[in-house]
């Protein structure tokens, strides 16, 4: 696996821990700006909305450029938004870096996945992209409580400014390491980007990816009250357990990446089959201690680390370049959206089982969305995945 691979896992653990940061801080920015804590949690809100609306109106924007230098301008807007957040004087302003921030960070996202495979032969895809979303799952197991703990003890600002300093140092490493490259998926006009989306079955393709996500995270948003008021850990417990599901998370994102590029289609039938039934048995037994962790850790295995093999049977649908990966990212965010979303609103009529209720349904349709796929004699796997990616292209 290239080095700059991982170079490329370091900036998005960066643009990770600042996606998350906000949840960690919410009572000290909340004090800081003079706001209620709910709307801080909007702030959440508009980091993910602009990822799947910016994101993609930023990465057409960067189709001009060579893919080492998109990089570098995704950082620096990225970086900027995040000293206007680490000085932002008001609601406003701070509204404003993390619309910035958001939208640098998705098409970041779609950039450096488009060069990772541009890195590696195709049958390695699956592979390298393991490799460097392993910076989203090291976002979320390390970042996430680093920035908590800065934020706690230096302030809240110290918490950003800290986030930028980790980005100045993965755009250096960036510029370092990755080769001049003069495109990473041929012909990247904003005319032969938008043709992949002339395919119908590209859109199926990017369904099962809100599916799978949007599963994922309506148990996820909500597994601290479930596990405190409904299964009754302590609350000093969580974060242990937490730490516990990002670790799981690690690991299955490594055995994904092995299977993504020769079994990509039969790997997210047996995720999503999984994350229903892990779903299912915590919504049942939530009230249980022990099989409430071990669903957790299998939520963990199958959840968000199917992310892999979705990447490689969309960019095999499509193509690998950045709008198609972004646009990707975009459809895994919104499907962020709506398992939180929903989750949330099922939780005031029916209780906190009702997000892991949510998440089983949403993962079965999942699997309903692999159904004109596995239906298809020619979409097979062989080792070198050609004729998948011929089946899905008729």
């Amino acid at each position: 696996m290239p080095r700059v691979v991982h170079l490329l896992a370091l900036g998005i653990f960066a643009m990770v821990t600042s996606e998350f940061v906000v949840a960690g801080l919410m009572p000290q920015m909340a004090a800081g700006l003079h706001v209620t804590i709910p709307e801080i949690g909007y702030l959440i809100t508009a980091f993910a909305a602009a990822m799947a609306v910016g994101g993609p109106l930023l990465t057409v924007l960067m189709l001009r450029l060579r893919p080492k230098p998109a990089l570098m301008t995704l950082f620096a807007v990225f970086l900027a938004g995040n000293a206007l957040a680490a000085t932002a004087a008001d609601y406003g302003v701070m509204l404003t870096a993390r619309v910035i921030t958001g939208a640098a960070s998705q098409a970041f996202f779609g950039v450096a996945i488009s060069v990772t495979s541009a890195l590696v032969k195709e049958n390695l895809r699956g592979r390298a992209t393991a490799t460097v979303l392993n910076g989203l799952m090291l976002g979320t197991l390390l970042g996430l409580p680093l920035a908590t703990f800065i934020g706690e003890h230096l302030g809240w600002r110290a918490a950003f400014w800290g986030i930028a300093v980790l980005t100045v140092a993965a755009a250096a490493s960036t510029f370092a390491g990755v080769p001049t490259l003069d495109r990473v998926n041929g012909d990247t006009t904003v005319r032969a980007e938008l043709r992949a989306f002339a395919r119908p079955r590209l859109w199926l393709v990017l369904s099962t990816s809100t599916f799978v996500i949007g599963a994922t995270f309506a148990a996820f948003s909500y597994v601290n009250p479930i596990l405190t008021e409904v299964t009754g850990f302590t609350p000093s417990t969580v974060p242990l357990l937490l730490i516990a599901y990002g670790a799981a998370t690690l690991v299955g994102n490594h055995v994904v990446g092995r299977f993504a590029d020769r079994h990509a289609l039969p790997t997210l039938f047996t995720g999503l089959a999984l994350n229903a039934v892990f779903l299912t048995g915590f919504a049942l037994l939530a009230d249980a201690k022990l099989p409430a962790v071990v669903s957790l850790l299998g939520i963990g295995l199958v959840g968000v680390t199917m992310n892999p093999a979705l990447v490689t049977r969309v960019q095999r649908t499509g193509n690998a370049g950045p709008l198609v990966n972004t646009v990707h990212g975009s459809f895994i965010t919104l499907g962020i959206i709506i398992g939180s979303w929903l989750g949330g609103l099922l939780i005031t009529d029916h209780g906190l089982r009702a997000p892991l209720w949510l998440g089983a349904a949403l993962a079965v349709t999942g699997l309903a969305t692999l159904i004109p796929d596995l239906r298809r004699r020619e979409v097979r796997e062989p080792a070198d995945g050609r004729s998948e990616a011929a089946g899905y292209r008729k």
